[in-house]
């Protein structure tokens, strides 16, 4: 889910593209390469003001494509501004030990309802990761290895406690407000007081938050309520809960979002960071970086929102959009690395412990010729993604002897046009703030997975915010 490719660097060719027709345009200093086989280069400059579009969508995240090829579905002209040189938002498709592996989000179920549907549109292959040959979990001293079976359903049985009684607060989890009255108390929780209830022994208690706290970017920063969704989304069952990370895409989260973006057919220009956004109540003007200005009747704003506040808005946004984006809902401090590694061990995996400086959870996917592909998260702001030694020191933690031949990772805490990684709400954000930003600001619609009802900080919860903010336009 950076810093060995940060904005500025090429861009990462599509993988595979469907359709005809998408008209590309990519503004950098000096015409780059086209984006994909059906984009065609359009080399002249832009005036001062430009219009021609229907809707401008900023973003073109997975989000932000979805809104616009639903705008082009009902006769709309949109405009994509996209602030790096790809496409994709938090994912991230790149080459790495000669394989595909995305730096960002990855995977996908039959549970997502809205990027299954669109799986099996676009006719996507998928693919599972190999089983590991061994699974490390905490021990009284340093870390102990066990069968996966073993170390998984000791998992299973540490894990499932914590969200007693979420069949009953999150009866239909695609709709969490359907039991408000249980859920508003509860969503005042955080992760680390839930688990602490459970009067665990110190062991069991690292197993627990190790697995559970680096998801949420800290079990003290992130809410119950936040993990108990996915659980209950996940049918209530550990196994299901786990799983929900199995699949993902052969060529890449890149072919699928440029698949999207081709039946979108819609103007895209890359490297126009948008710098402010204005509401007059006719029409919405906006500028990039660069100060090229464009206008349209509407604007979908899909960044995530940890961005918004780095935007100026005229008028500016209510509170309560300024508010969520000051506090944080992507985790402010997240970084995924992957690891080339060399181990007696064979494909290993490793139970991060939380607090512990340094990778989190190790989680291998593949054998390569020599050694195998494996990748890690992790929230440790003193973890430089692109250091092999000092990744190497983490990981012999577990495994002293594994030698790590190369590594790619990407820092989205320091991504501008990110500022942090995968979504977890905070305490008080699901039952707060969260149906307010959903609406729209005068002729503004805002589309990203941070906000979405169900699947938040999944792929499938950018799809669905995507089709929620194109609706409100055509609603409009």
């Amino acid at each position: 889910m950076s810093p060995d490719t940060r904005p500025g660097d090429p861009a990462i060719p599509a993988v595979a593209a469907t359709g005809a027709g998408r008209r590309t345009v990519l503004k950098a200093a000096g015409l780059t390469a086209l984006l994909g086989a059906t984009g065609v280069s359009r080399a002249a400059a832009e005036p001062a003001e430009a219009g021609g579009h229907d809707v401008i969508v900023i973003g073109a995240g997975f989000a932000g494509v979805t809104a616009a090829r639903e705008l082009r579905r009902n006769g709309l002209r949109p405009l994509v501004l996209e602030a790096q040189d790809r496409i994709g938002g938090r994912t991230y498709t790149a080459e790495f030990a000669g394989e595909k592996v995305e730096l960002g989000g990855a995977w996908f179920d039959e549970g997502h309802p809205h990027a299954w549907k669109e799986l099996l549109h676009y006719n996507v292959q998928r693919t599972t990761d190999e089983a590991p040959d061994v699974a490390f979990f905490p021990a009284e001293e340093g870390y102990r290895a066990y069968t996966p079976a073993e170390g998984f359903g000791r998992l299973a049985e540490l894990v499932t406690p914590v969200f007693d009684g979420s069949e009953q607060y999150f009866p239909r989890p695609l709709d969490p407000f359907a039991r408000e009255d249980l859920v508003r108390p509860l969503d005042r929780t955080t992760l680390i007081e839930r688990i602490d209830a459970l009067n665990l022994p110190p062991v069991d208690r690292a197993w627990v938050t190790g697995n559970l706290g680096g998801l949420s970017g800290g079990s003290a920063r992130g809410s119950l309520t936040q993990m108990a969704q996915w659980w209950a989304l996940s049918d209530w069952n550990y196994d299901k809960f786990s799983s929900a990370t199995s699949s993902r895409l052969v060529h890449g989260t890149a072919a699928f979002i440029e698949a999207m973006l081709a039946d979108a057919d819609a103007d895209l220009r890359l490297n126009s960071p948008v710098t402010r956004i204005e509401d007059n109540g006719s029409h919405v003007r906006v500028t990039t970086r660069r100060g090229t200005t464009y206008r349209a009747a509407a604007a979908v704003v899909a960044v995530p929102v940890n961005v918004w506040n780095r935007i100026t808005f005229a008028p500016g946004l209510p509170q309560a959009y300024r508010g969520l984006a000051d506090e944080t809902v992507a985790v402010p401090s997240a970084k995924k690395i992957w690891l080339h590694i060399r181990s007696d061990k064979g494909l290993f995996y490793a139970a991060g412990a939380e607090g512990v400086p340094g990778l989190g959870d190790v989680i291998p996917t593949q054998r390569l010729g020599d050694g195998h592909l494996a990748f890690a998260f992790s929230a440790d702001p003193a973890l430089d993604v692109t250091n092999r030694e000092q990744i190497q020191a983490s990981l012999r933690r577990w495994a002293p002897d594994a030698e790590v031949l190369a590594v790619r990772g990407h820092d989205w805490g320091n991504d501008p046009y990110a500022r942090g990684g995968w979504t977890y709400k905070r305490p008080g954000q699901l039952t707060g703030p969260l149906r307010t930003v959903q609406r729209p600001v005068g002729r503004l619609s805002f589309a990203t997975s941070d906000i979405a009802t169900g699947w938040s900080g999944w792929v499938d919860g950018a799809i669905e915010s995507g089709l929620r903010a194109a609706g409100q336009v055509l609603d409009r």
